[in-house]
């Protein structure tokens, strides 16, 4: 073959080899592409699947163990006794703080209105002269009878009556620990024939107890509060109680009554009333800063009648404390319960403290609930005491050797 004939046919070859190649990429590449597909297609397995629950749930116990309220029960549940019992012991420490610091307070107070007593020259009582030279006793309670000049023969009934006199005036305070004065002042002429008659009448019965106040009608919230003070800084008591002269009471009933709340702090007890406040004058019990309770027509607070009440040890501190700054208002016995408002108070509803005379009280006796105290609610005491009182104590008192019998 000649040389020309070879040279012709190599372009052939060239052109038909090169078709080939592309064709053999082309093929190549899908059928590459189809076994890719068919290779990344891969099943799930059913032990995966399994498997992975577990560990779910694993992570999420984890999870929740992490949890911080989770936790909070957790522990709660753990120690909720221990917290329980360290808080009760927290409590009652400071309970225990609270009446020491308490105690502190009102002895503090009780000297304190002692010594302002006898640096303003007020009158010092043979129970005070023996208090401070041998120590403070302690007492059960002390009833003050408030009372005035002109009620002599009152007094006597009293004495005739309901309370104790001479030698056995004097074991009701050393077996019983009860403290029994009439409450008064002095005249507007210190040293007059009134104030000596009030010297004379006590050094023959020695059952009265001298205020540094001036008596008058419109004067008897400022006279309480002299009372209490005064009352505190000449005997540590339980209780004082203040009672007017024309009041028949059962000195052990009293006393009964007042032991059961002794475990309370801050106590008042009364019969609690919540009367109108008047508004016009020339009226009895008028009220002149009626408009600082409102509008024409309101009631006073809730506060116990002025014929007999009694507060614990601490509220008479209290009074004695802040006497200074202690507003008065017209009627004593609002003036006593809006001093304890704005205070932690118990205060104490009790309706035989208020009974009415025969038959009312006789009644009660007879049914064995004795009263505390008995009078006429329309003479805010017992009409015609002088007279009366003696017929109140034979049908409704409680009998004189129940108050020897009786545990305070």
């Amino acid at each position: 073959m000649s040389v020309k004939s070879r040279g012709a046919e190599q372009p052939s070859r060239s052109i038909i080899s090169r078709k080939w190649t592309i064709f053999l990429c082309i093929g190549s590449f899908c059928a590459g592409m189809f076994f890719t597909n068919r290779m990344g297609a891969v099943p799930e397995s059913k032990g995966l699947t399994r498997t992975t629950s577990v560990e779910a749930e694993s992570l999420k116990l984890v999870s929740e163990a992490c949890n911080p309220k989770f936790l909070q029960r957790k522990y709660v549940k753990r120690d909720t006794k221990d917290i329980m019992g360290e808080v009760s012991k927290t409590h009652n420490a400071i309970e225990t703080l609270d009446k020491t610091i308490s105690n502190l307070e009102m002895e503090l107070a009780a000297a304190k209105a002692a010594q302002e007593s006898i640096l303003s020259g007020a009158p010092i009582s043979e129970d005070m002269e023996k208090s401070e030279s041998t120590g403070r006793r302690k007492y059960f309670m002390v009833i003050g009878i408030n009372t005035a000049f002109s009620s002599r023969k009152r007094r006597d009934s009293v004495r005739a009556t309901w309370m104790p006199q001479g030698e056995k005036r004097k074991k009701l305070e050393e077996e019983k620990g009860i403290i029994i004065r009439f409450v008064i002042g002095h005249s507007a002429t210190v040293g007059g024939i009134l104030d000596r008659a009030i010297e004379a009448e006590n050094k023959k019965h020695g059952d009265f107890m001298r205020l540094d106040h001036v008596e008058g009608y419109l004067e008897l919230s400022a006279k309480t509060k002299t009372y209490f003070a005064t009352a505190v800084s000449m005997w540590d008591a339980e209780y004082y109680v203040k009672v007017d002269d024309d009041v028949h009471v059962n000195i052990a009933t009293l006393g009964e009554t007042l032991a059961r709340h002794r475990k309370k702090q801050r106590v008042y007890i009364g019969c609690m009333k919540s009367g109108p406040v008047l508004a016009q004058k020339g009226v009895r019990y008028h009220e002149p800063e009626y408009w600082k309770f409102g509008e024409s027509g309101n009631k006073y607070f809730r506060h116990a009648t002025g014929q007999l009440y009694a507060i614990s040890k601490d509220l008479a501190t209290y009074i004695s404390v802040n006497q200074h700054v202690l507003h008065k208002y017209a009627n004593e016995d609002v003036s006593l319960g809006s001093w304890f408002i704005g205070l932690d108070v118990h205060h104490v509803d009790d309706r035989r403290l208020c009974c009415g005379t025969p038959p009312d009280c006789e009644w009660k006796a007879q049914a064995g609930n004795i009263c505390v105290a008995s009078f006429d609610w329309t003479c805010s005491g017992i009409c015609r005491s002088v007279d009366r009182i003696k017929e109140v104590h034979r049908r409704c008192g409680e009998g004189e050797n129940l108050v020897w019998s009786s545990s305070f």
